[in-house]
């Protein structure tokens, strides 16, 4: 498994290698260290192969002008800054009576999604049933679940 990851790594840098069109190809001794070089178990003959075989490969590669593509790229202009943050928040009611909840706990909403606790725990006062909840997306694709304004919200994600 490790070959195939050291192989893997030795791919992309081949890739980042192509893309800068203007710099002269540099042998994957000097790219990759010695050990994982050993760990892939290429004979001396089979390096100088691949080598030579990449070598051809960037010199076959088009160059194409980077500023000639993004100038003519359109760019979206309402591109989130936050991957998550673009969607709103989900607003339901949750089914049954809920007491409180910790990691673990399964809210059931009556749009048939459900929605199980990652962090946080929290104990109500007083049991309250068929609550209605908000669901709010966080930075990163995490939502946070919210059965009162004025409570602590609870990290959750989507079961179904």
């Amino acid at each position: 498994m490790r070959r195939w990851q050291v192989l893997a790594g030795v791919g992309m840098v081949w890739l980042a290698a192509t893309a800068a069109a203007q710099a002269p190809y540099v042998a994957i001794e000097q790219r990759v260290d010695a050990q994982a070089l050993a760990e892939v178990g290429l004979t001396p003959a089979q390096l100088q192969t691949l080598n030579r075989l990449l070598r051809e490969a960037e010199q076959r590669a088009p160059a194409a002008p980077v500023a000639a593509a993004s100038a003519s790229a359109p760019v979206p202009a309402s591109a989130p800054m936050f991957a998550g943050l673009d969607e709103g928040p989900i607003e339901a009611h949750a089914t049954g009576t809920i007491e409180g909840w910790q990691p673990g706990t399964v809210f059931s909403l009556d749009n048939g999604q459900q929605w199980q606790v990652l962090k946080g725990e929290m104990k109500l006062k007083k049991p309250v049933s068929n609550p209605a909840i908000v669901v709010v997306p966080g930075i990163a694709g995490r939502w946070f679940l919210q059965v009162d304004a004025d409570l602590p919200k609870a990290r959750v994600f989507r079961i179904r």
